[in-house]
């Protein structure tokens, strides 16, 4: 298990001036240098602001108000024989669950040593997942905690051609802090192998592949497994860009049901000059409560994100809790606009339906129209190491999205808003004679 000790605001500085210390000594002694040392420090407050809707079942209605901060320190150190890296992060709340200032947790984000073999590597350790876009794997860069795993991942690459395989796993994890806010403590499976392949076809044309087996406890003591195949393919000439990503799911869930589900993202994306528009849709299946069905046919998006395809008030994370089991349709519409160097802003419109109709107390199919999300964001970088975010999202919901629990009725309109500022400055960057 990964421990770390109490560290102080003090013990980080005497760190840094050490350490910077052999930077100089480092470059004194140019003949030697082979190899790269970094130290780099983050601190990124957000405080968020959210009324008339909850995230999860044990929320209480709001309005709410609060601030989270992520603090983490990167070692990095590489060579051509290996790579290590130590991310120790601090998350810290104020102002939330009624308590104005609280550790939420104190952990390694990441954690591992990477030898090199010519094309090959291997990576052991914590280490983050991000695959493709995003949607199936992602290390969740929005979540202050973030997201990693632990096992081992095998690398090659070449110039067309990029591939890993992992094995990947989860044992008992300390409970002394919030399980919410920790890069790993939130993962319910005992097993995961994963097959991840990128191809570059032509110069407009690229296929991506995953292959994923987790495995869960079941209540025998046994373990039950669910297979997640799929991929994208992706065609790019000029200003314009086309892809279908795909995925099929099958095995058995905790209980024993079989699954039978898929996955499916078409999306056209068209640049001009500073501006991009994305048009697409997400598919998710789910069930039709209205026939009794054996057989589990909800998709589960693994360990991917949401928010950048199903709008950042992330009322849909959660598979199939969050849609009833109903599955989940998602046209969206999304503009991006560079202003200038400093400044971007991005507008989202996104649409909701289940793909079957959810049923009331009285067992009466409703709409399967959930409403509509607006979201806009303002990205401003007003100097090297600096970077402020702004958003405001507004839902306007139907009656069926009561049936979600996610609000109490359609007379008030659910808004969110937030500001993050995040300051990332290196402590330490030169190289090394080790």
């Amino acid at each position: 298990m990964f421990r770390c000790g109490k560290v102080t605001k003090g013990g980080i500085g005497a760190v840094a001036i050490f350490l910077a210390s052999f930077g100089d000594s480092f470059s004194q002694q140019a003949d030697s240098v082979k190899n790269q040392l970094n130290l780099d420090f983050e601190i990124r407050p957000r405080g968020e602001f959210r009324n008339h809707f909850q995230l999860t079942a044990a929320d209480s209605i709001t309005p709410e108000f609060f601030i989270s901060q992520r603090n983490r320190l990167t070692l990095g150190y590489r060579s051509k024989v290996f790579d290590l890296v130590a991310a120790f992060q601090e998350i810290h709340l104020w102002n939330k669950s009624g308590e104005p200032s609280s550790v939420a947790n104190v952990n390694f984000f990441e954690l591992y040593l990477q030898p090199k073999f010519g094309k090959f590597s291997v990576r052991l350790g914590r280490q983050r997942l991000l695959l493709d876009n995003g949607r199936i794997f992602s290390d969740a860069p929005w979540a202050q905690q973030s997201r990693s795993h632990e096992g081992i991942r095998l690398f090659y690459s070449t110039k067309n051609v990029v591939t890993d395989f992992s094995w990947m796993f989860t044992r008992t994890y300390s409970s002394r802090y919030d399980p919410m806010y920790s890069p790993v403590a939130s993962h319910r499976y005992v097993n995961l192998v994963l097959h991840h392949l990128k191809a570059k076809l032509s110069n407009q044309v690229t296929l991506t592949t995953v292959l994923a087996l987790d495995t869960f406890e079941n209540s025998e003591k046994g373990q039950n497994g669910r297979y997640t195949t799929g991929g994208r393919i992706e065609y790019l000439k000029g200003k314009f860009y086309l892809t279908l990503n795909g995925f099929y799911q099958a095995g058995k869930t905790v209980s024993g049901q079989p699954i039978h589900a898929y996955y499916l993202q078409p999306e056209l994306r068209v640049q001009v000059q500073n501006t991009t528009l994305r048009l697409g849709s997400e598919i998710l299946s789910g069930n039709d409560l209205a026939k009794s069905e054996n057989t589990f046919k909800s998709f589960v998006p693994l360990y991917g994100v949401a928010w950048k395809f199903m709008g950042n008030m992330n009322f849909f994370t959660r598979f199939p809790g969050d849609v009833n089991s109903s599955g989940l349709v998602n046209p969206y519409i999304f503009v991006l606009h560079r202003i200038n160097s400093k400044l971007g802003i991005r507008a989202d419109w996104n649409i909701f339906y289940n793909q079957y109709p959810m049923l009331n107390d009285s067992k009466n199919t409703v709409e399967k129209y959930l409403g509509n999300e607006f979201d806009l964001s303002l990205n401003y970088r007003p100097a090297a190491k600096w970077e402020v975010n702004f958003g405001l999202s507004i839902l306007i919901p139907t009656e069926s999205m009561v049936l979600l629990n996610k609000i109490e009725n359609t007379q008030e309109t659910p808004i969110w808003s937030y500001l993050m500022v995040s300051y990332r400055p290196s402590i330490l960057s030169g190289k090394s004679i080790f």
